[in-house]
């Protein structure tokens, strides 16, 4: 070793070892240099605090090569220096080879050995993550080498040529390499299957299995004699295999066929406790024949796409490709297992599997558990491990047997070898019911609640006799440390008894004090683990009651499973009779009632979700969908209703825990399980019980009541599709419902919806608020109450019908999610689209059975006013409750309303034309209904029992909101005219003041401040108004017809409008032109700001995306058929630019046009999209406009340039002549009349009130 060698840096060396993360524990134990590392010891390893047994085999074998310490790698009486042959030996003093070069491990046997041929060359392994040279070879494999050396390999097709290629030999595999620099091997060989090892011929010798012979040249007949006397030992009197079984020392843990990146055929691929082996196909596996092995001990696996992988090691990236994500997680979970298995010690495992009990779980039984509870003193296997990490340190300290080396005393060894898992389940699994049960094969869920009612609650514990009384627990634990049982104080800590209670004596003060004096020092282990240990829950020691017995059979239809949404009706055709039977938990179905043998069978345990279908919706009339943990859907059917109800109830019965039984009592349309999270702890998921009926959402979570979610009155109800996440919020309870399982998930999202959407058209079936008052009566009231309430004519204009009728088709399809905005929708607009809701609605507010009272009592002629608000009031409290609080809402409104009457024009007597004829749909020939509906205006403080007092604070909010919109929109010489700044080409080059009316458009407002500035507007010149906002940083062209005073009055202080040229309209018109149809698809950077629930891409990522006519659509990637987002195009409002801070990736500076940000304006959550050049981000962005203005993106004829008159006719009341407001109460009333018979014919004669 030479003097630079032997001064190395230490840090340096480790960091070539990827074990940089110990360099500061070298400084602080005195080594330096790798001179003063060369005699380190495992020992000393661990004293520095290396305990990781596979981290101190890499150091010890980095050392010894380094230093060439051929006493701890000696070979035996094979060692031979170069000098005399080819041959070489792990003991040679050689230096350590440098990394190899990229070339194919699979070059040998695509050549010659099989149906690969065509792929030569084609596995190509990049050279990220490969170390440095002096960390070339896996020192696990070599520290196991017998010999080693060049041999000429000749083909297994008998070609006659040789191939060079350096051949190792250890215990178990003879590999052969490429060069002496590979790590991994071309091909190798299972010793366990050489049958003889023969000389053939000059300087050959063959190496035969039962299925292939291999043969070997090497350089020297002594070389030749050699390798064949180490192969014959090396195979002599070891037990031949002629197939790989089961029983066999490489029994896998995890197999199967994965497809290598670069490599069109599929590999099959062998785990196998610490290794990884790669095969040709599963015949070369059974014959033990394969291509290379992979030491897990450097390995790291990295998930890089939904069915790809990384298996990274310090030489080479293994990147394989699954065959589905379910298949790839199993595989990621199978290669870390693996490596753990490969860092692992099994030392203490050994010692504690010697206690029989400890071999097998102590809550599900799995063989071998390779974790413990070291506080609760029972060894637990992996999936239950996970489960005891989530009752938190405080309740279960889990500690690995393998890896926790420093934990595992001597004392806390004997401690679980006394106690052991059965003596350890006599007290903590003594009152478990069979049902409860766990099974090595039970799922997540179940395993939480049982461990969770075991532990946390301790359901099933045996109660100590001194139970409840704290002092004697006291006492007895402090007696009990004093002797060996540790049992008894296991009972006793977990039954109550303080592990720091006082034993009364001065020098001795605690329990565990005391157990050290009296030598005890498995009782002071115990005790030492349990002293912050969070006391199991008290509960009541009463029985834990049994489901009940469950068993039903006969004759059903069923159809194929299915893996997705039953969306199209099945004919009769495509359903078989079979006899299903459920008896003991286990649904099974049979070819006919005389087979013994079932088709298939479901465990109750695996159901999921149970859905009673619409009578007509199969060829069957009755049916019923199973869903399954498997995510399998199976479909039954029957002709008689009576056969299905009882098989729903049965199954349901069957699968619906004991205590979530109310919702088994229910006439539910559907009902299962589904993981949640409420408002009061969104740190973790739960498991809830859910039940639908109509409209209502019966939800039953662990240790609650069950509760009433009103679909119809719920204030939000939405979707994330990327995070599968129903959000339900309600008054005081936000709900957030999780999709773990996709398939019954998307189906449960469905019913929701349609339950919580307008079931018909009569009141009580519509969307409701908390006080049950529809929506859409909700929405138009508040709507006009801010924007209308001073509005001229009110109700009584005539808004445009298209609008109209499409205002009310979007309340009726979903009234929660329309938000009426100022600018958007129209006062006359929302005015009769409020009155056609109440004229359409079936049997009317008043009902049909009543409303001729009503109108009786207001055609009499009763001289004392009080008798008839009597009636009215009895007549009010005989209506339906929804029918009530909506009357009462609306009436309050109209009072409301005419209090404004000398601005708005509308006082009782013209409301009451407007309304009668509406509320109680009539023809309006009946004076009544008028006269009615004026009562109630007019008494409405008496009729409705109002507090006086708070009916003038609300009349006085409304007078407030007139004012604040008086000064926001201050009036001029037209009224509705606003006063607003803008900008000319940019902000600095002088501001402009100009008077914007309501009608205003951009392209108006644009040709307005060109003509103040007298700039002439030449060919091609794209002049356009923008709105600017976030500090400059995005920016937004409004489209030529776009009114401005809605944006003005939205914009915030960072925000302001300019004048300036559109650069790009040219290129926008040209590529638009050139397209057939407005469409795009493409990948895109895509990332968005963080929502309220924490969700989100908050950093960019590459997704797929799709802008039709209809949507804006993000899938993961090209392959997904199912889009992570959806948002409808025509409500989204799209701008150019980024916020700097958010840095785009496609951007090294920041620039414009090459972003996109859109917001969704329910939400008002920023997307943003980056392309990677203008030209692709102006398509995008010409598309987008294309779609939101039909292809209307600029004016045919170019800006037209003169002074476009603002005083244009308000437009907002369509082409609908408008009824008159001044004049006699005559003309009024006919009117009115005939505007309640046909909105559109307001000339035709009606008859009078009186």
């Amino acid at each position: 070793m030479s003097q630079s060698e032997s001064c190395a840096n230490v840090g340096e060396w480790l960091g070539v070892l990827r074990l940089e993360q110990y360099s500061d524990a070298f400084q602080s134990a005195g080594y330096a240099t790798l001179q003063q590392c060369r005699s380190l010891t495992p020992e000393q390893l661990e004293c520095i605090g290396i305990t990781l047994p596979g981290h101190q085999r890499r150091i010890l074998a980095s050392l010894n090569k380094t230093h060439g310490n051929h006493d701890a790698h000696t070979i035996g009486p094979f060692e031979r220096s170069e000098e005399m042959g080819q041959a070489e030996f792990l003991g040679g003093d050689r230096p350590l080879p440098v990394p190899p070069c990229e070339k194919s491990l699979l070059q040998d046997n695509v050549k010659y050995e099989g149906s690969l041929h065509s792929q030569q060359g084609s596995f190509y392994l990049p050279h990220t993550g490969v170390l440095a040279s002096t960390m070339k070879e896996d020192t696990s494999q070599l520290s196991a080498v017998i010999k080693m050396g060049w041999l000429d390999k000749n083909p297994p097709q008998g070609a006659i040529y040789y191939q060079r290629r350096w051949v190792k030999l250890d215990a178990d595999y003879l590999r052969y390499f490429d060069t002496d620099k590979d790590v991994y091997s071309k091909g190798i060989i299972s010793t366990a299957f050489i049958t003889n090892v023969t000389t053939v011929g000059e300087l050959k010798f063959e190496v035969v299995t039962n299925n292939r012979t291999f043969i070997f040249r090497a350089e020297s007949e002594a070389e030749r004699n050699e390798w064949v006397t180490v192969l014959q030992d090396c195979t002599s009197g070891r037990q031949r295999h002629t197939v790989m079984n089961p029983g066999s020392p490489l029994a896998p843990d995890y197999q199967g066929y994965l497809e290598l990146k670069g490599l069109r055929s599929k590999l099959y691929t062998v785990v196998a406790s610490d290794k990884v082996f790669l095969y040709k196909n599963i015949d070369d596996y059974r014959i033990g024949l394969g291509i290379t092995s992979i030491e897990m001990n450097v390995g790291n696996i990295k998930v890089s796409d939904r069915r790809s992988f990384d298996l990274t090691t310090p030489y080479r990236i293994f990147s394989f490709i699954a065959e589905s994500e379910q298949m790839r997680e199993q595989w990621v979970n199978a290669m870390r297992d693996a490596i753990g298995e490969a860092l692992s010690n099994s030392e203490v495992a050994e010692r504690i599997w010697a206690e029989s009990s400890n071999s097998l779980c102590a809550d599900c039984e799995a063989p071998k558990p390779e974790w413990a509870a070291i506080n609760l003193c029972v060894v637990v296997c992996k999936q239950c491990a996970g489960e005891h990490r989530g009752l938190g340190p405080s309740i279960s300290k889990v500690r690995s047997l393998k890896m926790d080396k420093k934990v595992w005393t001597e004392e806390l060894i004997q401690l679980f070898l006394v106690i052991g898992n059965e003596r350890a389940n006599s007290f903590w699994a003594a009152n478990v019911p069979p049902s409860e049960a766990l099974s090595p094969s039970s799922c997540s869920e179940e395993r939480r609640r049982f461990i969770s009612n075991k532990y946390r609650q301790g359901k099933y514990r045996r109660y100590h006799a001194l139970y409840g009384n704290q002092r004697e627990l006291n006492h007895a634990l402090c007696i009990n440390v004093q002797c060996s049982d540790v049992l008894e104080t296991l009972s006793l800590i977990f039954c109550g008894a303080d592990v720091n209670c006082s034993t009364g004596l001065e020098s001795q003060p605690s329990p565990l004090s005391l157990a050290t004096a009296h030598s005890q020092p498995l009782q002071a282990e115990l005790l030492n683990h349990n002293l912050n240990t969070e006391e199991v829950d008290a509960m009541d020691p009463e029985p834990y009651p049994l489901p009940p017995s469950v068993s039903h059979n006969g004759f059903l239809f069923k159809t194929a499973s299915m893996a997705r949404p039953v969306t199209e009706r099945k004919a009769k055709e495509e359903f078989s009779r079979r006899w299903c039977t459920l008896n003991d938990g286990v649904f099974s179905y049979y070819e006919s009632d005389k087979n013994s043998n079932p088709n298939g069978a479901l465990k109750a345990s695996e159901i999921v979700c149970l859905a009673s279908d619409n009578d007509d919706r199969h060829g069957y009339n009755n049916t019923f969908e199973i869903y399954t943990e498997s995510e399998r859907l199976y479909l039954f059917g029957t002709d008689d209703s009576e056969v299905k109800s009882q098989w729903v109830k049965s199954i349901a019965k069957a699968f619906i825990p004991v205590s979530a039984e109310p919702l088994l009592r229910l006439n539910s349309e559907r009902i299962g399980k589904l993981m949640c999270k409420d408002g009061l702890n969104l740190q973790r998921s739960k498991v809830g019980w859910f039940a639908l009926e109509g409209s209502v959402l019966h939800v039953y979570l662990e240790g609650s009541q069950v509760e009433e979610i009103h679909l119809r009155k719920l204030n939000e109800l939405s979707i994330q599709q990327d995070n599968e996440v129903m959000v339900l919020v309600g008054k005081g309870r936000t709900l957030y419902i999780e999709g773990k399982r996709k398939l019954d998930f998307s189906c449960w999202c469905a019913a929701i919806q349609a339950a919580a959407g307008s079931g018909g058209d009569r009141l009580h079936e519509q969307q409701l608020t908390e006080t049950d008052i529809p929506v859409i009566v909700d929405s138009c009231i508040n709507y006009i109450t801010q924007c209308g309430m001073v509005s001229e004519g009110i109700y009584r204009k005539s808004g445009v019908n298209s609008r109209v009728a499409a205002l009310c088709e979007r309340f009726r399809h979903d009234a929660r999610s329309l938000c009426l905005r100022e600018g958007e929708h129209q006062v006359d607009d929302v005015s009769n689209t409020l009155k056609r809701f109440f004229r359409e609605l079936k049997e009317g507010v008043f009902t049909t059975q009543d409303s001729p009272s009503w109108l009786s009592t207001a055609s009499k002629t009763i001289q004392d006013e009080s008798t008839k608000i009597s009636q009215y009031k009895q007549f009010l409290n005989k209506l339906p409750h929804v029918n009530k609080a909506t009357l009462q809402a609306l009436i309050e409104h109209l009072y409301c309303v005419q209090h404004f009457s000398d601005d708005n024009q509308m006082n009782n007597h013209n409301l009451a034309i407007v309304f009668g004829p509406t509320l109680f749909q009539t023809d309006g020939k009946d004076y009544a209904a008028g006269r009615a509906i004026e009562d109630l205006i007019e008494h409405y403080k008496l009729i409705f029992e109002v507090d006086e007092q708070q009916l003038n604070k609300q009349i006085e909010v409304i007078e407030v909101i007139h004012k604040m919109r008086n000064l926001k929109n201050p009036p001029s010489e037209r009224g509705g005219d606003f006063i607003c700044t803008v900008y000319l080409e940019e902000k600095a080059s002088g501001e402009r003041h100009v008077k914007i009316p309501g009608s205003m458009t951009a392209l108006e407002l644009t040709l307005e401040i060109l003509d103040q500035r007298n700039i002439p507007i030449k060919d091609k010149d794209y002049w356009s108004c923008w709105e600017i906002c976030c500090k400059e940083e995005m920016e937004r062209p409004l489209h030529y017809q776009e009114r401005v005073l809605p944006i003005v009055h939205s914009i915030g202080t960072e925000s302001h409008l300019l004048i300036k040229k559109h650069a790009a309209m040219e290129a926008i018109t040209l590529y638009l032109s050139s397209k057939p149809d407005a469409s795009k698809h493409g990948m895109i950077k895509f990332r968005e700001e963080r929502s309220i629930l924490g969700l989100g891409l908050t950093s960019f990522h590459e997704r797929y995306f799709i802008l039709n006519y209809n949507s804006l659509r993000m899938y993961k990637d090209v392959r997904s058929n199912r889009p992570e987002r959806e948002w409808p195009v025509k409500n989204l409002k799209v701008y150019l630019g980024i916020k700097k801070k958010l840095r785009p990736p496609t951007c090294p500076q920041f620039d414009f046009y090459r972003t996109v940000c859109f917001t969704y304006l329910p939400l008002f959550i920023c997307r943003y999209l980056c392309c990677e050049t203008q030209s692709e981000m102006r398509e995008w962005y010409a598309t987008f406009l294309s779609i939101q203005y039909d292809g209307n993106v600029w004016p045919q004829d170019g800006l037209q340039h003169k002074r476009v008159s603002r005083e244009l006719p308000d437009t907002r009341h369509g082409n609908v002549s408008l009824i008159p407001l001044r004049g006699s109460e005559n003309e009024m009333r006919n009117s009115v009349a005939a505007f309640s018979q046909d909105q559109l014919a307001v000339s035709q004669s009606t008859n009078h009130w009186e």
